[in-house]
């Protein structure tokens, strides 16, 4: 099924073409060497050298733009403020509506540190995730899934600073490289607007897991779209994906698990 953008990629390049333009300035003028010093002691997922969580600096990940089908009521509906927004299972919708959302399971999990803090990590802040589903669309924009708000939900960071998401592998469209977007905000009582974030930003999936999962049953039309862009190309992650890429592990078979350190 053809993903219906209603202008999102003109939208996209357009809000994100300021951003790609500071972003790729700042390398040009420190180089890569003195990126890896500013950035950190630590790797792109926020381990020491061991693999394992430590005192450290690290990098803040990019700002990137919500695009035009966030449901935070900066362009449109806002579900922030409906009850079951806040939730970990964000298959099925919720707040009245019905319907699930169907593909190859996947649970995210993001950790939220604080990049002038030595990557401590954040608890008590709130995570708004959102994506679209294996067809391409995103709830409550995309013709015929505007009756849905499914694949859209609120968590409360832990003390370890760490939300889980359980939801399904997303579809690839035209034009863009497989991802999901997510919103930061102060707490789970400011978490009811745009307004209200605190950091906006977007999570890449790796490419082998890509290929696994669009090989199956019902994603037939992500492979084509997959073929078409890569990372390089795409207008969001061309400048660099490093603090974005997420790591993965799992199957077909059983799900996916991704995990992203988000450092702001």
């Amino acid at each position: 099924m053809a993903h219906n953008d209603f202008g999102g990629l003109h939208d996209d390049l357009r809000l994100t073409d300021a951003s790609l333009r500071r972003r790729a300035l700042l390398r040009l003028a420190l180089g890569a060497g003195a990126m890896h010093l500013l950035g950190c002691s630590k790797d792109p997922a926020g381990l020491d050298d061991e693999g394992t969580p430590g005192n450290g600096s690290c990098s803040t990940i990019p700002s990137e733009t919500a695009g035009p089908y966030p449901g935070d009521g900066s362009n449109g509906p806002n579900v922030l403020g409906q009850s079951g927004v806040v939730r970990s299972d964000i298959r099925s919708s919720f707040a009245g509506l019905s319907g699930t959302a169907v593909g190859i399971p996947l649970v995210v999990t993001l950790t939220l540190v604080s990049q002038s803090n030595g990557c401590a990590p954040l608890p008590g802040r709130a995570i708004y995730l959102w994506h679209c589903d294996r067809a391409g669309l995103y709830s409550l924009y995309s013709a015929g899934a505007t009756s849905q708000n499914y694949l859209r939900g609120v968590q409360q960071t832990n003390a370890q600073g760490e939300v889980t998401f359980t939801t399904i592998f997303p579809g690839c469209y035209a034009g863009r490289w497989p991802h999901m977007h997510f919103e930061v905000y102060q707490s789970l009582a400011t978490a009811t607007s745009a307004g209200n974030k605190i950091a906006t930003s977007q999570l890449a999936i790796p490419k082998a897991a890509c290929d696994a999962v669009y090989a199956t049953t019902g994603y037939a039309s992500s492979l084509t779209n997959l073929s078409q862009v890569s990372l390089a190309s795409d207008n969001v992650f061309a400048d660099g994906a490093s603090l974005q890429l997420a790591t993965m592990g799992g199957n077909v078979v059983n799900g996916f698990t991704a995990a992203l350190q988000v450092s702001i």
